[in-house]
């Protein structure tokens, strides 16, 4: 896998979970701080283009090896886990900035369907600003047996939702183990994964458009779950 930008790269170089055989840069790029001591090649800004495959590397991009995904049972395991799982997501730029936000609040980890979704690619490395180099992720087969499997396991499932027939999103109890769902661009959860959840939580919409961007709605409740846990 080649990533790009400078954030990508200085974390996945700072996280140290997968190993960068490689690294190219423009001659400016190569003068970032923490590149001191890493061996770069210096090349022109066209050719980390031609490598990256994207022309938003800002002078530098990385050769690693594949994402390094977790078993979904290694986050369950975890002590009063907080989990975000996300319902076919397709758009890297969601999935990276949900990524973002979840490893910002200390999230344990992250969980995506085998299919239907985007998957850890350069863009969502990208999108993520490097989070996903210190956030583990998961990929399951089947996002609502996940959430039977984590029921079981004692954590309780919230699913995002339009403001019928969901609660206010500061109503549930949100310390132990969480699961928060959220559903694809556009069509929301499928309907066997909002069944599986405990409740469908809703923020509220005050003005004239009628829904959030998914990654925006996942920041506000992210932040409101941190808020009760640390509060606890």
């Amino acid at each position: 896998m080649i990533l790009y930008g400078r954030n990508p790269v200085h974390e996945a170089l700072r996280a140290g979970r997968r190993p960068v055989s490689q690294v190219w840069a423009t001659k400016q790029a190569a003068q970032e701080p923490w590149l001191r001591g890493v061996d770069v090649s210096i090349v022109t800004a066209d050719q980390v283009e031609q490598r990256a495959g994207s022309s938003a590397h800002q002078g530098i991009c990385a050769q690693t090896t594949g994402y390094p995904y977790v078993s979904a049972a290694e986050l369950l395991a975890r002590e009063s886990p907080l989990i975000v799982a996300l319902d076919e997501l397709e758009d890297p730029q969601n999935v990276g900035a949900i990524a973002r936000t979840a490893e910002c609040v200390g999230a344990t980890g992250l969980v995506l369907p085998e299919r239907r979704s985007a998957e850890v690619t350069p863009a969502v490395c990208k999108a993520s600003a490097g989070a996903v180099e210190h956030l583990r992720i998961a990929r399951v087969r089947n996002v609502a047996d996940f959430l039977g499997e984590a029921k079981a396991a004692g954590a309780w499932c919230y699913g995002a939702a339009g403001e019928e027939g969901a609660v206010a999103y500061d109503t549930p109890d949100y310390r132990g183990g969480v699961v928060l769902v959220l559903g694809a661009e556009g069509k929301g959860l499928r309907r066997r994964v909002a069944q599986s959840c405990d409740a469908l939580v809703a923020l509220p919409l005050l003005g004239h458009i009628g829904s959030l961007n998914v990654s925006a709605a996942a920041a506000a409740l992210l932040y409101e779950i941190l808020q009760q846990r640390r509060s606890s």
